[in-house]
């Protein structure tokens, strides 16, 4: 297969979240610079919140077309590049904890619906309501098959990304209902097709299960100080990245 066909397999499969190792890499100067001045990953999770939510109040008060798309575009592609971020520079600091990769988590999920609750002013509420819960289906899927030991699956057809997009196709064309539609579908499709790959992964691998529960029981086990264990860095207790 050649490296054309190869890279288009792939962004049909994983979508647009494929491209992530070449965004990564586009964002590796400002990076260092974070790190450099010691910014929290934190301050950059609630930043991409925030970013959401200007692109959320843009898509409610302007009017549809290119002045209304070029903004929401580019506060979306902050609120991205703020998700890739964030757990980058809490891995290069050494910051990167268990309880950060719920922030990572959180903040995920906030930014997307404080996006989408821009719509609500411009398309049914109930339309509005529906795709923001079913926005967070491909996400609660793949920590479902992470917490009994599948890998972290991510991608499309309609991930964090390709959500973003539609947003912005919405605010340029002012097709909210459509738009919205499509989003609800391809959610819970994307949901359907990691569930899919998870069964196929803990299938292959039915003692991933196993050593997930075990690992489980071992976090709620203090050491005799009333301390978790699950809360202090060491060899025995491996922290999960951002």
């Amino acid at each position: 297969m050649s490296g054309g066909n190869a890279a288009a397999s792939l962004i049909a499969m994983n979508g647009l979240y494929s491209l992530k190792p070449w965004y990564a890499r586009r964002l590796a100067r400002a990076r260092r610079a974070l790190v450099r001045h010691h910014v929290s990953p934190d301050a950059l999770t609630w930043t991409g919140v925030a970013l959401g939510a200007a692109a959320g109040t843009v898509l409610a008060v302007a009017a549809s077309g290119v002045l209304a798309a070029l903004p929401v575009a580019a506060l979306l592609a902050a609120r991205l590049a703020c998700a890739n971020l964030d757990g980058g520079v809490a891995r290069d600091t050494g910051r990167s904890t268990r309880f950060g990769a719920v922030t990572n988590e959180l903040g995920d999920r906030v930014a997307d619906l404080v996006a989408l609750a821009g719509l609500a002013f411009v398309a049914p509420w109930w339309l509005v309501a529906t795709a923001g819960l079913a926005a967070t289906l491909p996400s609660w899927a793949a920590l479902a098959g992470a917490a009994v030991g599948a890998p972290r699956v991510q991608g499309g057809p309609v991930g964090k990304t390709e959500r973003c997009a539609l947003l912005v196709i919405a605010a340029a064309t002012g097709w909210y209902v459509p738009v919205l539609a499509l989003l609800v579908i391809g959610s819970v499709a994307t949901a359907g097709l990691r569930l899919v790959r998870i069964r196929a992964v803990l299938a292959a691998d039915p003692a991933a299960a196993v050593r997930a529960g075990d690992a489980a029981l071992a976090d709620r086990r203090t050491d005799g100080s009333g301390s978790s264990t699950s809360d202090r860095k060491s060899p025995a207790t491996p922290v999960m990245s951002r």
